[in-house]
């Protein structure tokens, strides 16, 4: 029998992401910034700038009040994805990461979870071994067309616009359990939205 997205969708414990193209709109800004060396002469250092959207945000405490974890796996490696990560406490990050299946067997190890019970956003072709193994691969809206071809789900957005609030939401509307996390997110009584709030630097 051929499962459809939402049978897939319906299983998913853990949903993983990709970072650059799906968290951000791919674009990568390396600034310079002036530093002073202790002979109080001034040297140059690169600092990596990405810019994420904050309905991904929200979303990923929807998903957590829907139950669910969470992970970033990338290839780059970027002091703004761990900063991010601490932000929305994300439970897996993985970074360096230059194939992706060995970060999904160690979080499939720790969390005894099945491939059927995995989701993956995706956008490259980097993402496809996890994407052809996991029990629900997603890409994005701008992903490459061969990404695009082999996905369950392609989400109306693009990367770093809400592309990542669409996996979350298709994931748990397929549950059932859609409009139940939006009103605990919106309940200023309910403890369990407090305790998962994001945006206050993992504090």
């Amino acid at each position: 029998m051929t499962l459809t997205a939402h049978d897939r969708a319906r299983r998913i414990k853990i949903i993983l992401f990709d970072v650059d193209g799906v968290l951000t709109d791919g674009g990568i800004w390396l600034l310079p910034i002036p530093v002073a060396a202790p002979d109080g002469s001034t040297t140059t250092r690169m600092v990596e700038v990405k810019g994420y959207s904050a309905h991904d945000g929200l979303g990923v405490k929807l998903a957590r009040l829907g139950g669910m974890k969470l992970g970033f796996i990338t290839k780059r490696i970027s002091e703004t994805v761990a900063l991010r990560a601490r932000d929305l406490k994300i439970e897996f990050v993985y970074q360096g990461q230059n194939f992706k299946m060995q970060a999904v067997r160690d979080i499939m190890q720790k969390e005894t979870v099945t491939l059927d019970e995995i989701a993956y956003v995706g956008d490259d072709v980097i993402d496809l071994p996890v994407m052809r193994e996991c029990g629900f691969a997603v890409a994005v809206a701008n992903a490459r067309e061969r990404v695009k071809a082999e996905a369950h789900y392609v989400t109306p957005h693009r990367g770093g616009q809400g592309a990542g609030r669409d996996a979350i939401e298709f994931i748990l509307e397929a549950k059932g359990v859609l409009d139940q996390c939006i009103a605990a997110c919106l309940d200023e009584d309910n403890p369990d939205s407090l305790a998962m709030d994001i945006g206050m630097g993992g504090n």
